[in-house]
């Protein structure tokens, strides 16, 4: 894929399916999951694929902001206000991507629920309490693990799957999230193709981007715990 499509400003090598946009690769083997997941008792669906560096852009500047709430490992509210710039990047990373640097750029990437385990007017909240022991979609993610750990996910896997950090300040990586299913043939090859420095000029150039100057200055780092680290599968 070239840069644009990297970084979720280019849509052309993806396709609707079920309503969310996947990256024409990934078509056929999630839908093999499904089938999979039909004959195991699940109604395995999409809450979330495909989103574009915009919409990544928004949910980083309002976490900024303090307009959308930013949390610590153990859930608590942060006061971004209170922080200093340094500190706001890091937590927000903690629980979203940098614009350009997320995996739902690609159509690759899936945040997954059981939609045969809840009511129609359910809202799905993509969180712990749904998906650990005794949760809502556990059930799935128990079968998920299995098939995953035998090879038969059809080249799903979880990509973010470490412990929570037990450091105040600065967190080690991205939050575990067993909502989040990445299709790996596809993902690591687009994780290959994206490199430091060419995502280092997208943000250079957004000129309307919260703690810019705080992200570039700590791009290095960022980049690899944050984005690289992500794709070892």
């Amino acid at each position: 894929m070239n840069l644009a499509q990297l970084t979720g400003q280019d849509e052309t090598a993806l396709v609707n399916y079920d309503g969310h946009l996947l990256h024409t690769d990934v078509v056929t083997d999630w839908a093999a999951l499904q089938r999979d997941a039909v004959q195991a008792g699940f109604d395995l669906a999409i809450a979330s694929a495909y989103r574009s560096f915009s919409r990544q852009l928004l949910i980083w500047n309002e976490k900024a902001n303090g307009v959308r709430p930013v949390f610590d490992d153990k859930g608590q509210l942060l006061l971004v206000e209170q922080m200093s710039e340094t500190d706001v990047v890091f937590a927000i990373l903690r629980w979203s991507a940098l614009p350009g640097g997320s995996r739902h750029h690609w159509g690759t990437d899936i945040d997954v629920y059981d939609r045969s385990a809840i009511a129609e007017n359910y809202v799905v909240q993509l969180n712990d309490t749904e998906v650990q022991s005794g949760g809502v979609f556990a059930p799935l993610h128990d079968w998920l693990d299995v098939r995953i750990a035998n090879k038969q996910s059809h080249g799903f896997f979880r990509p973010y799957t470490t412990l929570p950090s037990t450091q105040e300040v600065r967190p080690t990586g991205i939050a575990a999230e067993r909502w989040h299913i990445s299709h790996q043939p596809s993902a690591e090859q687009f994780s290959q193709q994206l490199t430091l420095s060419a995502l280092y000029r997208v943000i250079e150039a957004q000129e309307e981007m919260e703690l810019k100057a705080t992200v570039l200055a700590h791009f290095d780092e960022i980049f690899t715990t944050f984005i690289s680290a992500s794709a070892i599968g």
